[in-house]
């Protein structure tokens, strides 16, 4: 499943950060790296951006970039 299909307060661990130049490299640097634990905050009211929790703060990302990126359930 990917990010952007999760649900709210739900803890996931990235699986793979997909995408090609830029963009992957631009997700990397913010943090965005496999085996970390991401959770889904917030959702904004028409469904763009969402907010996750990882690495102790808040970030703000798109859809269409939430969806190159990989997650599954994290059983903790």
């Amino acid at each position: 499943m990917t990010l952007d299909q999760c649900e709210i307060g739900v803890n996931y661990r990235i699986t793979a950060v997909n995408g090609k130049g830029a963009l992957r490299r631009r997700l990397l640097d913010m943090g965005i790296t496999p085996k970390t634990v991401v959770m889904l905050r917030k959702v904004a009211p028409m469904g763009d951006p969402i907010e996750i929790h990882i690495r102790g703060y808040e970030l703000t990302i798109r859809i269409d970039d939430a969806k190159n990126i990989e997650v599954l359930e994290e059983n903790i």
